[in-house]
């Protein structure tokens, strides 16, 4: 596995990294929307402190996360639901 060394950099903080390869464009583009959101949360709520900042990027990614994954699963369950009625109309036009 190739392993990259990168440095991100967060809220004035740099961060070294050891990351295989193929996460390392996920990795730089999510460090730069983090930086965005700081940026915007600092302009637009009036945040001055960084660690507040880190904050409410955490809850607003920790949300967002949290949506896709209940989507997801509701999108699994109604698949699920609908594979069940294809299979029972496929038994009843077999026998």
């Amino acid at each position: 596995m190739d392993v990259r060394r990168i440095t991100i950099n967060i809220a004035g903080r740099v961060y070294p990294l050891n990351v295989p390869a193929a996460e390392e464009e996920t990795l730089r583009k999510v460090g730069k929307q983090i930086e965005n959101m700081i940026k915007d949360f600092e302009q637009n709520f009036d945040v001055r402190d960084k660690q507040d900042a880190l904050a409410m990027c955490a809850l607003k990614l920790g949300t967002n996360a949290e949506v896709v994954s209940l989507n997801y699963e509701k999108n699994i369950n109604s698949t699920n639901e609908r594979l069940v009625k294809i299979n029972q109309s496929l038994d009843e036009i077999g026998k």
